[in-house]
């Protein structure tokens, strides 16, 4: 019997009687990071980085938490578990699982490049590689990141420029975090939305330190707003929360920006292709860093990832289906966000 296996509830160490990422209810959850595809509730116990506690507390409320940094091994029922920087947001940690000589690494999600906030990646050698593919084809290839922040600072200015503010749609952990500090050299005021804004406090409260941002709520005005940087969750787009800002230039932040045809989809006047993902040539080099025997294949193009795996790089691979892939926290908007009059 594998040292992990796929059930019903989500990867299973059996030997440790530990699940990685349950998407129901178990005894005992290790956690990657705090994204909802990820952090469930309604776990006994749970086990995650220092840093992901503020959002796992937020998100998931009065929990039974334990916390470990990266590389500190814990031993479970005979089982060796440690924590290792994932790069994906702020506490993202891949988990390394081993017994005898079987060391699989559960990656939860990930990218290389280091952001400047989440950790940078490193490779961990194993066995058993279970990786997220959720940019797993050619096409996706992100620019480097220095390069994009500057063609958002430069939009920023013109909008500036014209009077107008602008508004930033992205996830509120994670992606919300880098643009403001992608951003903050510029010296333009910041807002948040409420779910962004909620997200910073949980963040700070582990000692992150995060640019200025205001809370935009029932007594900003849309002179305050005038000219300035406002980040909002996806959700935002479209809503009398949104309508309120007054003159506005808005822009998706998204790795699915990079397919033609996605910004018009998303009814927003700029695409910018920002991903806390990793893309094609960096799962390769992922893959090839762990040197793994066997690879199992996540939430994204799963079968083609998997198959490219096995033709080209001659590497036993496997797709496997989770429910992994939607990292909703749109959810954690509050009734004053929805309400508020500007």
């Amino acid at each position: 019997m594998s040292l992990i296996q796929f059930t019903e509830k989500g990867l299973y160490c059996a030997k440790g009687d530990f699940y990685i990422d349950p998407w129901r209810p178990v005894d005992r959850a290790i956690i990657t990071h705090a994204h909802s595809d990820h952090a469930r509730p309604g776990s006994k116990r749970y086990l995650s980085h220092h840093l992901s506690k503020g959002m796992l507390q937020q998100r998931l409320g009065t929990i039974s938490l334990q916390t470990i940094g990266w590389n500190e091994p814990l031993a479970i029922h005979g089982v060796k578990v440690s924590l290792h920087p994932a790069g994906h947001i702020i506490g993202s940690s891949m988990v390394r699982v081993a017994y005898k000589d079987e060391v699989w690494l559960i990656t939860g999600d990930y990218k290389l490049e280091d952001d400047g906030l989440s950790g940078a990646w490193e490779p961990v050698l194993c066995t058993h590689m279970v990786t997220e593919c959720t940019f797993g084809l050619p096409v996706y290839t992100w620019q480097p990141q220095q390069d994009l922040y500057r063609q958002m600072q430069q939009w920023t200015l013109e909008n500036q420029s014209n009077k107008q503010c602008t508004v930033f749609f992205a996830y509120s952990l994670g992606k919300a975090q880098r643009i403001m500090h992608a951003l903050a050299p510029l010296q333009i005021p910041m807002y948040a939305h409420g779910a962004v804004y909620n997200a910073n406090e949980a963040l700070q409260s582990n000692g992150i330190a995060l640019p200025q941002v205001k809370h935009i709520d029932a007594h900003t005005t849309k002179k305050e707003l005038a000219s300035a940087i406002i980040i909002a969750p996806p959700s935002a787009v479209g809503t009398p929360w949104l309508r309120r800002l007054g003159d506005r230039q808005e822009a998706a932040c998204s790795g699915w920006m990079q397919v033609r045809g996605n910004r018009r989809r998303q009814h927003v006047d700029k695409g910018f292709v920002l991903s806390d993902h990793a893309d094609w040539p960096s799962l390769l080099q992922a893959v090839e860093a762990c040197n793994p025997t066997h690879a199992y294949t996540t939430h994204g193009f799963t079968e083609s990832f998997s198959r490219y795996l096995r033709e080209e790089k001659k590497l036993w691979s496997e797709a496997v289906k989770t429910q992994f892939g939607t990292e909703e926290d749109d959810q954690h908007i509050t009734e004053s966000d929805k309400t508020a009059a500007i």
